[in-house]
């Protein structure tokens, strides 16, 4: 159970993340809006991008997985800091659905993280 709970929380926080990708690499309206926001447009952009594919392929790889959950866990929380300090939850009409995302993506990561503590890198031996 525990094995398949991962799965889908590795996909779903994967798919996510890659679903936004085209956005950022092809710099539409939107995701340049939001990184000239925040001051970083377009390296934050195109480097988040890069961070987040990174990230999506660690999720998808068993092996690899607590990497990919600490990867994630990281540019979202920078992406959630940002919607609750300069973003606001709703940008450009979205409803919140960018938001919303990074929030389901960071409590997958986190509960993937959380199942596969043990395996952190240099405090994992805490857990045991």
């Amino acid at each position: 159970m525990k094995n398949k709970l991962e799965w889908l929380l590795s996909i779903v926080a994967a798919f996510l993340l890659l679903q936004t990708l085209y956005y950022k690499f092809s710099g539409s309206e939107e995701s340049i809006y939001i990184f000239s926001i925040v001051g970083m447009e377009p390296w934050g952009r195109i480097g988040s991008g890069i961070v987040e594919l990174i990230a999506s392929v660690l999720l998808l790889t068993n092996s690899y997985r607590i990497y990919g959950a600490l990867v994630s866990l990281g540019v979202i929380s920078g992406a959630i800091f940002f919607h609750l300090t300069s973003l606001g939850i709703e940008v450009m009409e979205d409803g919140g659905l960018l938001f919303y995302y990074a929030l389901a993506i960071f409590v997958s990561s986190l509960i993937i993280l959380w199942s596969r503590r043990n395996e952190i890198p240099l405090i994992g031996s805490k857990f045991k």
